[in-house]
């Protein structure tokens, strides 16, 4: 097993857990509910994929395997204990760099809760505390005003535009690109996110 994983984070409703094949009615509906929602920000193959698109089980088995080799923390988002988002930690590096990448989606009907935010804290933390990694980032598209809210909130360091950075659609989109390193939260980033929050 990688280090790290798998592994449950929680921090008061808020709860993340490694995706089950038994969620896949509650992803499937999820995710068709909130097309419209998750689409404008959803990455793309650029290339056209041929054949048919692979089961919930077979995805489900990818992600497992992907963080079973350390590259990868592929969380459920679990908001008082149902099942309303994911969250996923992706191009783990070690060696001098120690970085990974976090990207997410919430369904609309929780989403500005906080739920993101303390998802967002509580796998940085894992990043840091537990895999040893220097440097988490995330990267959006400058359209996408919540989740630049996210990173606003929990105090991400603007670091600037990537040109033409993910394919979503039809176009490879331009993203903004935040950034912390363990320099950033010496008390860790939950601790300082619950500390901003209990102080609005």
């Amino acid at each position: 097993m990688a280090v790290g994983w798998p592994v449950a984070l929680t921090a008061g409703d808020v709860r993340l857990r490694p995706l089950r094949r038994s969620d896949q009615r509650t992803w499937m509906a999820l995710r068709a509910q909130n097309s419209a929602w998750l689409a404008p920000w959803d990455a793309t193959s650029p290339v056209p994929v041929r054949g048919p698109r692979p089961s919930f089980g077979e995805f489900v088995r990818s992600l497992s395997s992907q963080a079973r080799s350390g590259g990868s923390l592929p969380f459920a988002v679990d908001y008082e204990g149902l099942l309303v988002g994911q969250l996923t930690v992706t191009g783990i590096m070690h060696g001098s760099l120690r970085s990974g990448s976090l990207g997410y989606w919430v369904s609309q009907h929780v989403a500005g809760r906080g739920i993101i935010p303390t998802a967002v804290a509580l796998a940085t933390d894992h990043c840091f505390e537990v895999l040893g990694l220097h440097r988490v980032e995330v990267n959006i598209r400058p359209e996408n005003a919540p989740s630049l809210r996210v990173v606003a909130k929990l105090g991400f360091r603007d670091e600037g535009l990537r040109e033409r950075y993910l394919h979503i659609g039809d176009e490879w989109c331009d993203h903004r690109s935040f950034a912390l390193t363990t320099e950033d939260v010496p008390g860790g980033l939950l601790n300082r996110w619950r500390g901003r929050a209990s102080a609005t």
